[in-house]
């Protein structure tokens, strides 16, 4: 199986789970840390330019409505993520109950360019980079858009009009094969 590989806690656990079974597996990491650390347990990691399309992508989440809108990118590689997950033939996330909600609460991750930042902020507002974040995987800006979330598919429209948005962290439903929900936080 051809298998992209999200970021963060979620993964951190399910890397081991996948390395344990002995399976073959081309994956696609979305992180360096995630690239690291599949590449220690033994996972065969290639550069995603070597894959066509994904069988599955496999991720969590920082926040899950019902509807299965998400909210991703606590870690900052939310584009990366977003487009494995557009990649995959399924993509399952998975999450702590605690992750549920009744609806979207800001923040929401964006990655800007640096070119024009102050602009593009503004054209944002309210939304601020995130302090002390490093630089995106591919060198964004990460940062905070703090405005309402009611509507997340007007909110993610407005977002992927802005110039200067690389991407952000609003997923649409229609990404989102399965929800896996783990009874612990």
């Amino acid at each position: 199986m051809r298998v992209g590989l999200g970021t963060g806690s979620t993964v951190a656990y399910l890397l081991p789970a996948l390395a344990e079974r002995g399976l073959t597996l081309r994956c696609v990491a979305t992180s360096q840390a995630t690239e690291r650390e599949a590449s220690r347990l033994g996972l065969a990691v290639e550069p995603f330019d070597q894959l066509d399309c994904l069988d599955i992508a496999i991720d969590g989440a920082d926040q899950v409505t019902p509807d299965h809108w998400l909210i991703k990118g606590g870690g900052g590689a939310h584009v990366r993520e977003k487009i494995v997950a557009a990649a995959a033939r399924r993509f399952v996330v998975i999450v702590s109950a605690n992750k549920l909600v009744a609806a979207l609460a800001p923040p929401v991750p964006v990655e800007l360019l640096s070119f024009g930042l102050q602009s593009t902020l503004e054209a944002l507002s309210p939304c601020q980079p995130r302090a002390g974040a490093p630089p995106s995987p591919d060198g964004g800006v990460i940062a905070d858009y703090l405005g309402p979330t009611e509507d997340p598919a007007t909110v993610a429209a407005r977002l992927d009009a802005t110039p200067g948005v690389v991407g952000h962290g609003l997923f649409e439903p229609a990404l989102v094969s399965d929800v896996i929900v783990g009874d612990r936080p």
